[in-house]
């Protein structure tokens, strides 16, 4: 390819679907029409109505005022956003420059940006709808031996389940672009081509934006999973109480004293952290703090002698190495536990 057909090709004004699409979307140096569907269809409906009703010079003009009018009346009422506002305006101004460019923020808006809004908002915003059943199945067939594998598949079954609802919306979104373009006799296979990069590059950026919100609540909602399937009532977290634990439940055993139980992947952040002398525990009535992990290489013997000392006991798969090793070791092995035990430990707590 030439200097000049580069030079053709990063001008073409089809590039600007993308930065329209951004720029709708933006709520830190705009204001986010993108998230309105309802307005982004009244936006493009009346610039289309506009154009079509209109052939004269000032056709352009008549256009960007009408964007004007509509998003000044839709943010009158929040004065908050009146900069964010201004600015939005300004800039679109100063990117519509010719008719084919208020065609092609015409085209963002209809065919990028509501789609993709519909499209997003299919997409699950929690995976738990894709491991509940599996993981009751599981339970159903496997019973306590199953604890095991429905922690360690918890993540991978929720993941796997979102993900492919996002590949199931962005084939079907990508084929209904894909077609109108191609019915579309200005558009050439290029400009076909621009347009559908642009789609997909920011879907995939919305659409990872929602998996880092998904992130981080699997093994926490495992916990409750099980206690919930087993009938183990949860009780309320001790007031006031401040080591540097992240405790997904508690339940109260029959002495009154509180167990705590933690699903982690890892006990790797800041593990020195989560130590806290047993007269704290001891002041908070909090009698054990069962650690549910599933990846334990890193679990040190130092770290297992260190917690184990403060009264908390690491559930480890039923395979592990670690396990096994700690199990035959004098020192470590009253701190830990097979996976499988766990609603048998819990249990012999309540009773």
């Amino acid at each position: 390819m030439n200097t000049n057909n580069i030079l053709s090709n990063i001008q073409n004004r089809w590039h600007n679907v993308y930065w329209f699409s951004r720029m709708l979307i933006n709520n830190d140096k705009y204001i986010a029409v993108g998230k309105e569907p309802k307005l982004l269809l009244m936006l493009s409906s009346s610039l289309r109505l506009v154009a079509k009703e209109n052939k004269g010079s000032d056709t352009l003009n008549l256009q960007k005022q009408t964007l004007r009018n509509i998003i000044e009346e839709r943010y009158k009422k929040t004065t908050s956003r009146d900069n964010r506002v201004k600015r939005m305006l300004d800039d679109l101004d100063a990117e519509i420059r010719t008719i084919d460019d208020m065609n092609v923020f015409i085209l963002t808006c209809e065919n990028i940006m509501l789609p993709l809004h519909r499209a997003i908002e299919n997409i699950p915003s929690d995976d738990r709808e894709f491991t509940l059943n599996i993981a009751k199945s599981y339970l159903d067939i496997q019973g306590e031996q199953g604890l095991a594998t429905i922690i360690n598949l918890w993540d991978d079954l929720g993941a796997r389940g979102c993900l492919t609802a996002e590949r199931t919306e962005i084939i079907q979104a990508f084929a209904m672009l894909r077609i109108l373009l191609s019915k579309d006799k200005l558009v050439s296979e290029d400009d076909r081509d621009i347009v559908l990069t642009a789609f997909t590059q920011e879907f995939e950026r919305r659409a990872a934006q929602k998996r880092k919100r998904r992130a981080g609540g699997s093994l926490e909602d495992v916990t409750d999973f099980i206690l919930g399937y087993y009938k183990i009532k949860r009780a309320e977290a001790p007031s006031h109480f401040q080591a540097d634990l992240e405790i997904d439940n508690w339940i109260k055993a029959k002495d009154g004293w509180l167990i705590g139980i933690s699903c982690k992947r890892t006990i790797r952040e800041r593990w020195k952290n989560v130590s806290s002398s047993t007269e704290v525990y001891s002041r908070f009535k909090v009698k054990y703090i069962f650690h549910i992990v599933t990846y334990d290489e890193d679990l040190s013997d130092e770290k297992l002698a260190l917690l184990g000392e403060q009264r908390q006991i690491f559930y480890l798969p039923d395979t592990s190495r670690r396990l096994k090793y700690a199990s035959q070791h004098i020192g470590l092995k009253k701190y830990v536990r097979p996976i499988s035990q766990l609603i048998n430990d819990i249990r012999k707590e309540l009773k």
